[in-house]
């Protein structure tokens, strides 16, 4: 009823203004839930059917899956009403049929018309025309029957009980047959799920600033369930373009390869959580379990019960691992913004939130690893300075390892400091094996490990490692493979699987990045600078990619190469530029001394182009060089040339 408020115990549904609270605070919920939910409300006690609720909420609409669309805006409708389908309190399914809302509802009407009232008039009004309160109807019971019948009943008391003791066997016999079929269905269900998706879990706390908590606890529930589950688990940077996706689960599904999706909702209101999760195998769209937490804020164990939860539902619950160590909540919140604006390529303000959650618990070795992580990436990416940058990462990945050898992000960071900072190759490679056998679906550590196998020239295996990355999570690093071609110099394997990347994100700035350093090695130098212009473009700086076109079509490919060592040369003057990177523009134009001269300043920098000189076609006319054998030699790398 348009205009209509309904008070649904602790919750308030305002029709008019199309909004649900929850003691007084609003809950999000997307529009075709909203719809669904008024008219159930609106129709209090009545079966509203599958068919009824197509033809209000969808008729308009065409090419549009509305038995999905049905099932995915009644989960949604528990979620916010922290409702349990197995034993409801609000949404009753009524199977085969549609739904019926059997919560109490107050205020507003019915939407089928007005409740009429014992004196046959509308109950719309009470007396002098204030509005009245309609409740759901509900059978009479005995106390309110008429008793003047009592006699005809107590006389023919015996056949009548004999009736009714007959429809109560029957009744009862039918509710064992239904309640063990739907046991049934519901093992029959979860029968063939070996692989999930946790796809990102909604805010419903009314407050964007609470992303980053909804997107921590999907990111550990995903953890949790790949250490307590023999399941195959997707990412959860794979799931993460998925976030307020609005597609089919069986669509979403086929394409993450899996074949059940856990999807659910979580709310933070001052120091009580409350989550909500439901587990569907995908095939069928159909329920195979669910559970509504509510714990206090600072139980940081709930995604590992959770987690443990679905696992024993599934059968595939993994050997009980050691008791988890304690986290101070303040330092677990700290943690889970840090991780938030670390995956939404923030990562220079992630620095001070893992760095809070240290100096909160200094004894917390998954911050100590990713503040490591901070530093080893920040290096490795060229965008802070190795002469201050690799001490920290090596200290901070030695703290996160003697805190917890158990920790295989721990290891990951220390193979990482090896590597970057150290130049020990033996040691790096066994701390991300080690890794590796602790978490093996982490892609991440697979790619670290193929840029040190690049490194030291076991391109097969860098090769390998890269596929596995993609074979892992295709999304994370989506040049990862092609990255490990162009270190082996198969360019044409690198632009062909950039290509087919392009197709799903033909603007991805770093999939840009990586196809114009492939087209510059290969001497594609027209082509490298269309999309070094198109790179340039997608991050929002279309005046370089006007400037570096002009500059190719007034001077060709050294006037390119010129422009960008111009620009960067002037950039080092106020911000860090990395001598590595402007040693190869000096070598692909030639210039000998002031390539070996950027080189030896990389080298006594660290920087993260001395590790793959010899995999560079800029430095290949200096491999005669003893300067160049030096360096190499120093480095610790086996010569290729």
């Amino acid at each position: 009823m348009p205009g209509a408020v309904y008070e649904i115990g602790e919750f308030t549904l305002d029709c008019g203004g199309f909004e649900l609270c929850r003691n007084g605070r609003a809950i999000a919920l997307e529009r075709k839930p909203l719809e669904l939910l008024i008219l159930l409300a609106g129709r209090r006690g009545e079966l509203v059917t599958r068919d009824e609720i197509a033809e209000r909420l969808w008729a308009r609409e065409v090419f549009v899956d509305t038995e999905h669309g049905i099932n995915t805006a009644i989960r949604k409708i528990r979620m916010a009403l922290r409702d349990d389908p197995e034993e409801p309190r609000y949404v009753q399914t009524v199977m085969g049929k549609g739904y019926r809302f059997i919560a109490p509802v107050t205020g507003g009407a019915q939407e089928n018309g007005s409740v009429r009232g014992a004196n046959g008039r509308g109950a719309g009004l009470n007396g002098g025309g204030a509005p009245a309160t309609t409740a759901i109807p509900f059978p009479e019971s005995a106390d309110t029957r008429n008793r003047a019948d009592e006699p005809a009943r107590a006389r023919g008391w015996w056949s009548r009980e004999k009736v009714w003791y007959g429809v109560a066997t029957a009744f009862l016999a039918a509710a064992v047959v239904f309640g063990v079929r739907r046991v049934e269905h519901r093992r029959a269900a979860g029968q063939g799920i070996h692989s999930l998706a946790v796809l990102p879990l909604d805010n419903l706390s009314g407050d964007a600033g609470e992303d980053y908590f909804a997107d921590g606890m999907t990111d550990e529930l995903t953890t949790m369930l790949a250490k307590d589950s023999t399941l195959r688990i997707v990412s959860r940077t794979s799931v993460m373009q998925y976030k307020r996706a609005h597609r089919p689960l069986k669509e979403i599904a086929q394409a993450l390869g899996v074949d059940g999706i856990v999807e659910g909702s979580v709310e933070r209101t001052g120091n009580q959580i409350h989550m909500t999760l439901q587990l569907i195998r995908a095939e069928t769209d159909s329920h195979v379990w669910a559970e509504s937490y509510d714990r206090e804020a600072n139980d940081t164990a709930l995604p590992d019960e959770a987690a443990q939860a679905i696992a024993k539902r599934l059968n595939s619950a993994a050997p009980v691992a050691a008791a988890a160590r304690y986290v101070n909540p303040a330092a677990h919140d700290a943690l889970l913004r840090g991780r938030y604006l670390w995956f939404t390529d923030r990562m220079d303000e992630s620095e001070a939130y893992f760095r809070k959650a240290t100096e909160i618990q200094p004894d917390y070795a998954d911050a100590w690893a990713y503040l490591s992580a901070y530093y080893g990436e920040g290096v490795g990416a060229d965008v802070l300075d190795p002469r201050t940058n690799l001490q920290p990462e090596w200290d901070t990945a030695q703290k996160a390892i003697q805190l917890d050898p158990d920790l295989a992000d721990a290891h990951w960071v220390t193979g990482a400091a090896y590597f970057l900072g150290r130049w020990d190759f033996a040691n790096a490679d066994r701390e991300l094996q080690r890794a590796i056998s602790m978490d093996p679906r982490n892609e991440e550590y697979y790619y670290v490990r193929g840029c040190l196998l690049e490194a030291v020239n076991r391109f097969d295996e860098a090769i390998a490692m890269g596929k596995k990355v993609m074979e892992l999570n295709p999304i994370a690093r989506p040049y990862a493979l092609a990255g490990m071609y162009d270190g082996a110099r198969q360019y044409d394997a690198a632009i062909a699987d950039l290509h087919l990347r392009q197709e799903a994100a033909p603007n991805d700035p770093d999939l840009l990045a990586t196809l114009w350093d492939v087209e510059e090695r290969k001497g594609e130098y027209r082509e490298a600078m269309e999309t070094w212009a198109k790179y340039h473009l997608a991050i929002g700086d279309p005046q370089s990619a006007a400037n570096l076109r002009r500059a190719y079509e007034e001077g060709g490919a050294r006037g390119f190469i010129k422009w960008q060592l111009g620009r960067r040369l002037t950039q080092s003057k106020t911000q860090y530029v990395s001598p590595g990177e402007l040693a190869r523009y000096y070598g692909q134009l030639g210039d000998r001394e002031q390539a070996l001269d950027m080189l030896e300043k990389a080298y006594q920098w660290h920087t993260i182009e001395i590790l793959f000189i010899q995999g560079d076609p800029a430095f290949d006319f200096l491999h005669g060089e003893p300067r160049y054998r030096a360096l190499v030699e120093k480095v610790g790398l086996p010569p290729s040339y």
